[in-house]
């Protein structure tokens, strides 16, 4: 008995020392890909805090001179950064909360429904998502200057366009209603794909109790989809509020671009100061880190959740 289990436990051993020089060389790998994703935005950090005169004089590979925040400040007051996250903020949160809502109810009807159109309905919301938005330039720009509607909508930063543009053109309405377009197809995929995981008993019991359509969607299956949705919002807002293309393309005036577009402003020229371009990143960047932190749990929570059910 004792001679032949020798050999078991040296295979034993073995295969644990095998384990544990894998794990090691699994965690150096992250380790690495983890310092590596970092280095840019450490040394983003590190060049904020430097003024262009200490990095023209020892160079921007260099450690020495002056710490400080006045790039911080000087970034926040010459971009005039106040102004254009409310702009970014006009089109962000308008967008992702359409988006969210009309992409529950088309995954609601095509996930805890049985009609004929069900297959059909979710291959073509799917399928937006292949189509490049580059490809539409040319027809949406055109679209959006002819498009003959009338002026329904005369809050701030809405009405006032000019008479021979459209209503798209130049309007924050006319950059929701892209970013809506092209987000919802995502959108739906993937609460279709998590409201399938949601037992249909609750639906059935639901319509038992004498709850309709409506009730069903919005007190039953919404609060479920909970850490879904929060996943979505801290996507959707982070993809929407660094949009720079759309914005640029169908925005003419200045005071309405968002805020990808107040880096610009940091730029001269025939120089720019690369130390006060980092710095105005840094505070274009903080309201994403924000909403990430405030809706973390949530986020991991929802990513697993989709990850090991179904």
């Amino acid at each position: 008995m004792t001679a032949a289990a020798q050999p078991i436990a040296y295979a034993g051993s073995g295969t644990r020392t095998q384990r544990r020089n894998r794990r090691i060389l699994l965690h150096a790998f992250l380790i690495g890909i983890c310092l590596l994703w970092l280095f840019p935005l450490v040394w983003a950090v590190y060049t904020s805090l430097r003024p262009y005169a200490d990095t023209a004089e020892f160079g921007y590979v260099s450690i020495g001179g002056r710490y400080n925040f006045d790039n911080f400040l000087t970034a926040w007051t010459n971009a005039q950064l106040p102004m254009f996250y409310l702009n970014t903020f006009l089109v962000v949160i308008p967008a992702m909360i359409i988006v969210i809502l009309l992409a529950s109810m088309v995954a609601f009807a095509v996930s805890r429904f049985s009609w004929r159109f069900n297959l059909a309905l979710l291959m073509l919301f799917t399928a937006g998502n292949l189509l490049p938005q580059q490809v539409i330039i040319t027809p949406l720009y055109r679209m959006f200057l002819l498009l003959p509607l009338p002026n329904l909508i005369t809050l701030p930063g809405y009405g006032g366009f000019p008479s021979e543009n459209g209503i798209f053109y130049d309007q924050y309405f006319g950059i929701i209603a892209i970013h809506v377009a092209f987000q919802l197809g995502f959108c739906t995929f993937v609460l279709s794909n998590f409201m399938k995981t949601i037992p249909k008993e609750l639906t059935e019991a639901a319509l038992a109790d004498g709850a309709g359509v409506f009730r069903l969607w919005w007190n039953v299956i919404l609060p479920l989809c909970r850490p879904a949705l929060a996943a979505l919002a801290t996507l959707e807002f982070t993809w929407i509020y660094n949009d720079f293309f759309w914005a640029l393309l169908l925005m003419r005036t200045g005071n309405k671009m968002p805020i990808t577009t107040a880096l610009s402003n940091l730029g001269g020229q025939f120089f720019t100061d690369n130390n006060l371009v980092a710095a105005g990143a840094l505070l274009v960047a903080m309201p994403t880190l924000v909403v990430y932190f405030l809706l973390q749990r949530q986020f991991i929570s929802g990513l697993t959740l989709g990850s090991t059910k179904g």
